[in-house]
C-alpha cells in the first residue's frame, strides 16, 4: 500500500447477498452466533465459524476454479461476462469442527465455539483451512468430489424407438397390458406424460448435480494453550504458523501436531505483578521471520524472531504518543486492541480498540498515520457499558486488497467504512441489512448483557478494584444488544463480507 496524496474514489455501496437471514420475530439462537469468517488468498472461497463449533464454506459462483472445467462456448462466454460483475457467493459445505469438551484436570468446560478460521496457501487443488476453539487447533482438508455429469439427455417419448421396441421385447412379458403403436406399454405413457411439463425443454442439461465437498481433520494441534487461545495466524512459508493466547505465543510447523515452539512467554513468576495481556497475533504477509501481536495496554510489538529464540524483549513498540493525558480507571480497558491487520504490503497495520480505529506505519513508533473515532460519542456511558459488559465488545478490522479503504463494526449491526486520504472522520456507515442505506439507528440500551468476549483472565485483571460502579444514564446512542464483530474484505475487489448475529450480508462497491 502506499499513501499517495490523491485521496482515492468514494465507494458507493450496495447489497449484494444474505445468508442465514432470519425472519422477523425468529429467536437468535448463541449457537448460531457467527464468530470468525476468513476469505481465502484468492477470494473464492469464504470460511465462517460460529458458536456452535461449525464451519461453513461458500465458494464464488464464478470463481476462477471453475473455468478449469469443460464448458461450452456460450457458458464461457457469460462467465467472462460475470467475472467483470461484483462477485457471488453459493454454498458449498458444513462440517461440526469442534465439539465442547471437559478439561478434567483443570475441571473447566470448553466451549465448541470457534474463535478464528485461517485458510493455508496449497498448490493441489484442495483447500486447507485451520480453525481453533480456546484450546485445539485443527487442520481441515477441504476436498473436491468431481462427479461425472450427463451432459445432455433427448428425454423426448418418441426418441430411439429401435431400441426402446427392442428392450421392451426382450425384458417386457406381453400379458395383459396392450402394447401402443410405438412400442411403449401405456402406463410408461402415462407416467411420462404426467412428469413432463409443457415448458419443459425436452432437450436439457443435467446440471442440477453439483460438486460435493469432502472435508477431513487431517492434524489436531492440542495441549499447548494454558490459557485461551485468541489467535491463529499463517505463516508466508506456507509451512509453519503461530497460536496465541493471553500470555503466550507458540510456533507450529503443519506437519507437526504433538510439537511446538514457544516463541513468546509473558507470564511473570507472581501473577500479581501482570500488567498486560496478548490480545491478537500475526504474521507479516510477506517476511516469515516477522510478526506482530497487541496488547491490552494499546501496545503494538513487531518481533524479529532471528534475533532471538525467545522474542520477549527484542521488540519495536508501537504507541500512540498522543494518548498521555487524563486517566480514569477505565483508561487502559478502552484502549486494549481487539484486532489487528496488516496490510497487504506489510508496511502498514490496521489495529482496533473499543473507541478507534487506528491505521499505522510500521516505519514510525511514535504515533499513528490516521484515527478514526468510532464509539466517541459512548464515552460519557462508559460506566454502565462496563456493568452490562459491552466495554469488553472485541469489534474487528479488516482492509481492502489495495490497502486504500479500511471498515469495522460497530453497534446497531453498523459498518463503518473508511478511505486513506480522503480527509473525513465520518466515513460510510451503512447497517448491516438488505437496503444499506446510510440511517441513524434507533435509541435503545440492550435488553439482557450478554457473555464478554474477552478473555476470563483479562477480565479479572481489569475488574479488580472496580466493582462498585455506578451505571449512570440507562439511556445509550446505539442498539447495544446488536454488534457487529465480525467483517472480510475480499481480497481482489471492494466486497465486504459481515456478521450480524447468525446472518451473513455482502456488500459490493
Amino acid at each position: 500500500m502506499t499513501l499517495s496524496s490523491d485521496p482515492p474514489a468514494p465507494l458507493d455501496w450496495k447489497f449484494s447477498q444474505v445468508f442465514g437471514e432470519r425472519a422477523p420475530g425468529d429467536d437468535l439462537q448463541d449457537v448460531d452466533m457467527i464468530s470468525a469468517i476468513e476469505f481465502d488468498k484468492s477470494g473464492d472461497f469464504l470460511a465462517i465459524g460460529d458458536r456452535g463449533g461449525r464451519c461453513i464454506i461458500f465458494e464464488r459462483k464464478d470463481g476462477k476454479h471453475t473455468l478449469n472445467q469443460h464448458h461450452s462456448r456460450h457458458e464461457l462466454e457469460q462467465l467472462d461476462f460475470t467475472s467483470t460483475q461484483h462477485p457471488e457467493f453459493q454454498f458449498k459445505t458444513e462440517f461440526q469442527g469442534h465439539e465442547p469438551e471437559f478439561d478434567y484436570l483443570k475441571s473447566v468446560e470448553i466451549e465448541e465455539k470457534i474463535n478464528k478460521v485461517r485458510w493455508c496457501a496449497t498448490s493441489s487443488g484442495s483447500q486447507f483451512m485451520l480453525s481453533t476453539n480456546d484450546k485445539t487447533i485443527k487442520l481441515w482438508k477441504v476436498k473436491e468430489c468431481k462427479v461425472k455429469k450427463v451432459k445432455e439427455i433427448n428425454a423426448h417419448p418418441f426418441a430411439c424407438l429401435d431400441n426402446m421396441l427392442l428392450a421392451e421385447r426382450s425384458f417386457v412379458s406381453r400379458e395383459d397390458k396392450p402394447a401402443v403403436a410405438n412400442g411403449y406399454r401405456q402406463e410408461w405413457m402415462e407416467k411420462i406424460a404426467k412428469n413432463a411439463s409443457p415448458s419443459q425443454d425436452m432437450h436439457s442439461k443435467v446440471s442440477d448435480m453439483e460438486d460435493t465437498a469432502h472435508t477431513r481433520c487431517r492434524k489436531v494441534y492440542a495441549h499447548a494453550h494454558d490459557f485461551n487461545i485468541n489467535s491463529i495466524s499463517n505463516n508466508s512459508d506456507c509451512e509453519t504458523f503461530l497460536s496465541a493466547d493471553d500470555l503466550r505465543i507458540n510456533l507450529w510447523n503443519l506437519e507437526i501436531s504433538d510439537q511446538c515452539f514457544n516463541i513468546l512467554d509473558m507470564k511473570p513468576a507472581n501473577m500479581e505483578d501482570l500488567t498486560e495481556v496478548i490480545t491478537t497475533a500475526e504474521f507479516h504477509p510477506i517476511h516469515c521471520n516477522l510478526l506482530a501481536y497487541s496488547s491490552s495496554r494499546g501496545f503494538i510489538r513487531l518481533v524479529d524472531m532471528r534475533q532471538s529464540a525467545l522474542c520477549d524483549h527484542s521488540a519495536r513498540i508501537l504507541q500512540d504518543g498522543d494518548s498521555h493525558g487524563l486517566k480514569s480507571f477505565f483508561t487502559e480497558i478502552i484502549a486494549s486492541i481487539s484486532d489487528m491487520k496488516f496490510s497487504r504490503d506489510g508496511r502498514h497495520i490496521l489495529s482496533r480498540d473499543y473507541m478507534n480505529l487506528k491505521l499505522w506505519d510500521t516505519h514510525m513508533d511514535s504515533s499513528p498515520v490516521a484515527i478514526y473515532k468510532i464509539h466517541e460519542h459512548l464515552r460519557p456511558k462508559l460506566s454502565e457499558l462496563y456493568n452490562n459488559d459491552r466495554i469488553f465488545d472485541r469489534f474487528g478490522c479488516c482492509f481492502s486488497g489495495d490497502g486504500l479503504h479500511f471498515a469495522t463494526g460497530s453497534y446497531s449491526n453498523l459498518v463503518r467504512i473508511f478511505s486513506c486520504g480522503d480527509g473525513s472522520e465520518e466515513g460510510v456507515t451503512i447497517e448491516a441489512s438488505k437496503t444499506p442505506n446510510s440511517r441513524k439507528p434507533l435509541l435503545r440500551t440492550a435488553s439482557r448483557a450478554r457473555r464478554s468476549s474477552l478473555s476470563n483472565l483479562a477480565r479479572g485483571f481489569y475488574r479488580h478494584g472496580h466493582e462498585n460502579s455506578s451505571s449512570g444514564s440507562n439511556e445509550s446512542s446505539y442498539d447495544l444488544s446488536s454488534r457487529l464483530l465480525h467483517l472480510a474484505w475480499h481480497p481482489e475487489t471492494n466486497l465486504i463480507a459481515s456478521a450480524a448475529g447468525n446472518s451473513l450480508f455482502m456488500y459490493y462497491s
